[in-house]
């Protein structure tokens, strides 16, 4: 046991899980593993208490556990926290399995009980009369290597790219700190040192039940590739934080593409068309993209073919939509309104929108210019493109030509007397996230000619009739 516990500080060090002067709230079933995590937490002299999730799922047996629980902190001298649910009730009312409902009605309530312990660790100075909060709360969960092999074979099978191979990670935030300070053991190393010192525990019977998918892996699975690779689970665990350290090198060249390629702009992201095609590996970094926005995997291969497709293509997940806008993916949630957008290119001459056709033209500023307001003749070196050409919202604001001063294009549209129904047809043109015209009436001061100015970007706007 003493060995044991030398290993468990060690992995705690090494992972930089906690720091001695934290408090703990360790997850416990009842079970070998959870039990033996308080053991050893004992014996390390960490403060803790116990946090015990009764699922009312196996009727005497799990209130024989809660039980069992409730006397191992009387045993330890710590904190019990206990909370029963109708799981059954909650899986039907959510529409999902149970093992899934047990698992956000426990993690759910394991904040709360952190949220309790942090709340009664912060005390008040006297002198100062104010707010001190002690050192750091923490869940503690018993996950083990066991836990590690099976995850990570579960995470192989159901396709979860890379992330999925490093299975459990030693710490987490599910929306607060989280520390699985076991991972580094097996299963029957706590079963054998339990036994030797006497340390009891409760057995769950629906552990061998293979209708569970963790199960039917542990108990037919693992078994099976055993009986070829002998060694099959200490070469995964082995391989686990090779994949970690894979992973790491993995998301630092990820970021530096997703950075060269993505532009963000207000609600969407635009991604050039040609340059994502010339990417040896587009595939994965555009489901890399994606899976933020709630595509599967097999949408990934959709959203591909949208690079050869037509202007107006789409493929939607349940809270976004990536759609072909000429040279452009553009990714956009479906509120965000993106057919009252598009993109414009630099070698764009012609587009069509809503409201009537824009012409763009660029030549010499001497060519000259006029007042008319369906033309725009702009400084073509502030111009940037792409040209973001949509309506206008609420917030928007330009410099008006002849002023200094900028002015919200509401001011501006009741300025110009425009009923409800006008305000509803007016178009702004970006570029660079600077308004450079209200199409069709005011051009941006910024962006107007001067005489040091060499070439004219001209924008005739053709209203329909």
């Amino acid at each position: 046991m003493d060995k044991l516990l030398q290993r468990f500080l060690q992995y705690i060090r090494a992972e930089n899980l906690f720091a001695p002067g934290d408090h703990l709230v360790i997850a416990v079933s009842g079970g070998v593993d959870s039990v033996m995590l308080c053991e050893l937490c004992h014996r390390a002299g960490f403060s803790f208490s116990i946090a015990h999730a009764n699922f009312q799922l196996r009727g005497e047996d799990s209130t024989a556990d809660e039980a069992f629980v409730q006397a191992l902190a009387e045993r330890l001298q710590v904190r019990f926290h206990v909370r029963r649910f109708d799981t059954l009730s909650y899986a039907k009312e959510k529409g999902i399995g149970i093992q899934e409902a047990a698992r956000e009605l426990r993690y759910a309530w394991f904040a709360e009980c952190r949220e309790q312990e942090l709340s009664e660790l912060t005390v008040t100075d006297k002198r100062n009369v104010a707010p001190v909060t002690l050192p750091k709360v923490l869940v503690l969960t018993a996950h083990h290597a066991d836990d590690q092999v099976e995850t990570l074979l579960m995470n192989f099978f159901k396709g979860t790219g890379i992330r999925g191979l490093q299975a459990i990670s030693p710490a987490s935030a599910p929306g607060y700190p989280l520390a699985r300070p076991l991972l580094f053991c097996r299963k029957d190393e706590l079963l054998r040192l339990a036994k030797e010192n006497n340390i009891s525990f409760r057995e769950d019977a629906s552990n061998a039940n293979t209708d569970y998918t963790r199960n039917a892996v542990r108990h037919q699975i693992i078994p099976a590739i055993k009986a070829v690779f002998p060694h099959v689970e200490e070469n995964m665990l082995d391989n686990i934080q090779r994949f970690r350290d894979i992973s790491d090198l993995y998301h630092t060249a990820l970021q530096k593409i997703k950075d060269s390629l993505m532009e963000k702009d207000r609600e969407t992201i635009r991604i050039p068309v040609l340059k994502l095609a010339k990417i040896p590996s587009r595939r994965t970094i555009l489901f890399e993209i994606l899976r933020e926005f709630g595509f599967t995997t097999a949408q990934t291969d959709e959203a591909l073919r949208l690079l050869h497709s037509e202007t107006g293509k789409f493929v939607s997940s349940g809270t976004h939509r990536i759609f072909r806008n000429r040279n452009w993916l553009v990714i956009s949630a479906p509120d965000s309104n993106e057919q009252s957008q598009l993109l414009i290119a630099d070698d764009d001459k012609k587009v069509s929108f809503s409201e009537g056709v824009i012409e763009l033209t660029e030549l010499s500023a001497q060519s000259g210019w006029d007042n008319n307001p369906l033309h725009a003749c702009l400084d073509a070196r502030e111009i940037v493109y792409p040209l973001l050409l949509r309506k206008w919202k609420a917030g928007d604001y330009f410099y008006p030509l002849g002023m200094d001063k900028k002015k919200k294009i509401s001011r501006f549209l009741v300025d110009q007397k425009l009923s409800l129904a006008e305000k509803e047809k007016v178009w702004v043109m970006e570029s660079g996230k600077r308004i450079v015209w209200v199409v069709g009436m005011r051009l941006d001061n910024r962006f107007r000619l001067r005489p040091s100015s060499e070439r004219m970007l001209r924008i005739h706007f053709q209203p329909k009739p």
